[in-house]
């Protein structure tokens, strides 16, 4: 199970709310940094004791500096660094000395980093930083970063400073605010699962938008969302890659088809969070949350005074991954009462002027669908905002009815998304102002709703990995095969061939028609290390001999071949992250299996449930319910070897990869016909 996260320990608090704070670097420069946080601590000192700490001891912004640290009357309990990095170490050192119990490392490069951390944990404080844009917290008015922030409820925690900031920005454009902003940057000393943490008692913060290049001690920042989720707060995930092993070459289907990305997915599925692609996405599915929430399902009903919007709006919804279902007869006739003739009513709804004609027909068409039992969220798009900006005498009807509108979501429970053609105007600003996200295009609109879909998950408990065994894991197909054996996975009846005197007492064994494999080879079929459909013994030694002729000698399998009619073949595997730990794979098989990569992934282990899950994701499942009057296959046998690969993969340390492909999965049993297991010592391997 993930375990709950521990709140903040008590040494964060001075990144909150300190008695105290010195900048060192403070500059009158208005384009130095020094300057932006000299001007937001003072912002603060209403609350608490701001000094500013300048080598030349000049006034900035109208205060009194000193020289250095050791100057001022009181030792400061949060030091914010800003100098070159060459006199970084030194000011630190002069920090610790005097006992302050937070430092803020804005300067990047720093040459002994490592090493001031180090020093800094010794001493008993913390760092934020090195490399860091800063903090703010609104409820604590604390200021110590560039730039602007307005007051809300969404808490930024942000590897890139930057990006950070754009998300800050964009949310201020939105009408939303930051309740904290925490550039965590190199992350010397406090790390991201440690920030999140502080933000789960955090009264002021609703939503957290998380931006991370790398998940160092992933596990624990999956456990503090989870946690963050229980909370009631909401986290959207930004990312560009995830991992570092996303950089590595993989040698097994698995691992080329097991994208960072991906791993980042099934990490945010577990932690119950959604990652989105932009800052902007971001900030659109904020919108939503923070108004009328999420929808309960994918159903979407399409309401416009345009065929051509709500035709194109239907498409976006589809291209989303929700639904927009044709409405039963019931509530066609509810809607025909309100429309003309020509109007069209079965989902996406066209008004066909109605609207024009009477601008309270908007209200009471969504109030009928909103209300309805058949959607879960509706979408308005097209003119409606624009009727008051382009004639005036409008703009109080076309306001009342925008209240009204929200009035209806709010009351209903259900998500109003609102694509209007107008910019920022009264009638847009009374939507916001109840609760209804509003935006430029369709795609943004309909893309929030799917995002905010996502989240209605409940995280997906992690079992517990069985004891990891004893023994040593080997590389080659016969060890791969012993060792999913020994744990339930199916293979062919098969034995070792070491010479080709072994062959007669081998054939004698096994019933034709045989297949014979190179064991040691990880990419059988591309060195000619696999024959197929041998009919009797004498084209199983005729295939040997070739076979050691071309490879040379080493350990040989014969099986016999899996023959069976109606098969699927599919793909399961398991690979390591240095990060996040281990992640299973099941996707379709074969030797095209790279080319559709048609899969799916989460963290191991999976209990039963999550496989089935999994395989039913996939668009080859419709092959595994059976397609165009071929039976349907054994899923359940399918769902078990996910399950014991995953398990075997979380509890072996000593595993890379793992690589079952295929998996021929017929009507009565699932049977793995060849399989690769990668020790982690030779992962880098040429």
């Amino acid at each position: 199970m993930l375990k709950p996260a521990s709140t903040i320990s008590p040494e964060l608090n001075v990144f909150r709310d300190p008695a105290s704070v010195a900048v060192v670097g403070a500059s009158a420069d208005p384009a130095k940094w020094g300057h932006w946080l000299a001007k937001g601590a003072l912002a603060g000192r209403h609350r608490r004791d701001v000094y500013l700490v300048n080598h030349a001891g000049r006034p900035v912004l109208g205060t009194q500096t000193y020289a250095n640290l050791s100057e001022l009357p009181v030792a400061p309990e949060l030091v914010a660094v800003c100098v070159p990095a060459a006199h970084v170490g030194a000011v630190v050192d002069e920090a610790l000395e005097l006992g302050a119990r937070g430092l803020l490392g804005i300067t990047a490069a720093v040459a002994d980093e490592g090493d001031i951390g180090i020093r800094v944990r010794a001493a008993g404080a913390r760092m934020i930083g090195m490399n860091s844009l800063g903090i703010y917290d609104a409820s604590a008015e604390l200021h110590l970063a560039w730039g602007n922030f307005v007051s809300g409820s969404i808490a930024v925690i942000s590897q890139s400073g930057q990006l950070g900031s754009e998300i800050a920005k964009l949310a201020a454009q939105a009408g939303l605010g930051v309740s904290r902003f925490v550039s965590i940057g190199n992350q010397t000393d406090v790390g991201a699962a440690e920030v999140l943490s502080a933000l789960i008692d955090d009264e002021a913060t609703q939503i957290v938008a998380l931006y991370l290049e790398g998940f160092t001690n992933g596990r624990t920042i999956i456990e503090t969302i989870a946690a963050l989720r229980a909370a009631g707060k909401h986290t959207l995930l930004l990312t560009v890659g995830g991992s570092d092993a996303s950089s590595r070459l993989a040698r097994s289907h698995t691992g080329s088809m097991t994208s960072s990305t991906a791993m980042v997915d099934a990490a945010a599925r577990a932690a119950g969070a959604v990652r989105v692609k932009t800052p902007a996405e971001l900030v659109d599915v904020a919108q939503l949350l923070l108004g009328s929430g999420t929808p309960r399902g994918r159903r979407v009903a399409v309401v416009g005074d345009s065929g051509g919007q709500t035709g194109i709006a239907a498409d976006v919804a589809a291209d989303a991954g929700l639904e927009v279902p044709e409405f039963s007869d019931t509530l066609r006739t509810e809607l025909g009462l309100l429309l003309p003739p020509a109007a069209a009513n079965a989902n996406p709804v066209d008004l066909a002027g109605a609207g024009e004609q009477d601008l309270k027909v908007y209200a009471r068409v969504v109030e009928i669908l909103l209300n309805s039992n058949e959607v879960d969220a509706v979408a308005l798009t097209g003119y409606f905002g624009l009727y008051g900006e382009d004639t005036p005498a409008l703009t109080d009807q076309e306001s009342g009815v925008a209240a009204a509108l929200g009035a209806t979501a709010q009351q209903c429970g259900k998500p109003l998304v609102v694509h209007t053609m107008a910019r920022s105007n009264v009638v847009t600003e009374v939507l916001n102002q109840h609760g209804v996200a509003v935006y430029s295009t369709i795609e943004n609109a309909l893309r929030a709703v799917h995002y905010a879909q996502e989240l209605t998950r409940s995280p997906r408990p992690l079992t517990s990995a069985p004891r990891a065994s004893d023994v040593p894991v080997a590389a080659g197909y016969p060890a791969a095969r012993e060792l999913l054996s020994d744990r339930g996975v199916r293979f062919p009846a098969g034995a070792i061939v070491g010479s080709p005197s072994d062959l007669e007492s081998v054939a004698a064994q096994l019933s034709p028609p045989y297949v014979l494999k190179a064991g040691w080879l990880e990419h059988k079929s591309e060195m000619g290390g696999v024959r197929i459909g041998l009919a009797d013994s004498t084209e199983l030694s005729a295939a040997l001999s070739d076979m050691r002729e071309r490879l040379g000698d080493g350990q040989y399998v014969v099986e016999e071949l899996d023959d069976r009619p109606n098969v699927v073949e599919m793909l399961v595997g398991a690979r390591r992250d240095p990060d996040l730990g281990a992640v299973v794979l099941v996707g379709a098989g074969g030797t095209e299996a790279e080319l559709y990569r048609d899969v799916t992934v989460e963290l191991a282990p999976v209990d039963t449930d999550t496989a089935l899950a999994m395989i039913d994701r996939l668009t080859c499942a419709a092959l595994l319910r059976g397609w165009r009057g071929r039976p349907a296959v054994d899923t359940a046998s399918l769902a078990q070897i996910v399950v014991t690969v995953s398990e075997l993969a979380a509890a072996h340390t000593d595993i890379a990869e793992i690589d079952i492909n295929p998996v021929r999965v017929g009507i009565d049993s699932a049977i793995a016909v060849d399989a690769l297991v990668i020790p982690a010592d030779t992962t880098n391997a040429p």
